[in-house]
């Protein structure tokens, strides 16, 4: 048996919050995390629409049921299963959908990108992938991923403003697992700016609002 290839079209979802026009200062992209559609996680960020922001949530490529063979529907960014297409075909389509944006809005716009759980691994990956202009990197609850080439990946990350937040009784982070994760950012050179916030594995509106870039 052998394994082939065919890159096919693909129609992506995305949502946005604000309008693109001349008085737009900022441009988020927002990636959600494993189970999450776009267009419910894109509500946590209405804090930010404000006339001079727009947001932009893309949904991961894969959907599935959530519970069974019906009802509520998630998406995933990648499986372990043919990881490495699957990395490729994000970086694609994330980075056509920053150029859709970017040819819409003015050419000083500070650009900021944030990953949610497990969209924090899609985008850390994506950063990785090639020259994605960034002003401002949020690791939301998330952590870069152990697979990275980290000597290569060190000069896209260590002059990056990076910020990491997480609420204090998120389920999914142990002691061990932020010690893992200073442990990658210091081998990407990395000194983040580190938030914290009474909650769970959820988003705040808060924290939000003080990331939000001038």
């Amino acid at each position: 048996m052998q394994e082939n290839k065919l890159t096919v079209p693909r129609t992506a979802r995305y949502y946005t919050l604000g309008t693109p026009s001349a008085e737009i200062k900022n441009l988020w992209i927002v990636c959600h995390g494993y189970g999450q559609l776009a267009k419910y996680f894109l509500r946590h960020f209405s804090v930010l629409d404000k006339g001079d922001t727009v947001i932009v949530a893309p949904e991961a490529l894969s959907r599935f049921y959530l519970d069974g063979f019906s009802g509520r529907v998630g998406a995933t960014w990648m499986t372990k299963e043919d990881r490495l297409a699957e990395i490729e075909d994000q970086a694609a389509y994330l980075n056509l959908l920053l150029t859709e944006m970017l040819a819409q809005l003015p050419a000083d716009v500070k650009i900021t990108i944030l990953g949610f759980s497990q969209g924090g691994a899609t985008v850390c990956r994506w950063l990785a992938s090639g020259n994605v202009p960034c002003h401002q990197f949020i690791l939301w609850a998330a952590a870069f991923p152990e697979d990275l080439d980290f000597e290569k990946d060190k000069n896209v990350f260590e002059h990056l403003p990076v910020s990491v937040v997480y609420g204090t009784q998120d389920q999914f982070i142990s002691e061990d697992s932020l010690q893992r994760k200073y442990d990658l950012l210091t081998k990407l050179g990395i000194t983040p700016t580190i938030y914290t916030f009474e909650g769970s594995h959820t988003l705040d509106p808060e924290i939000l609002r003080k990331l939000q870039l001038s």
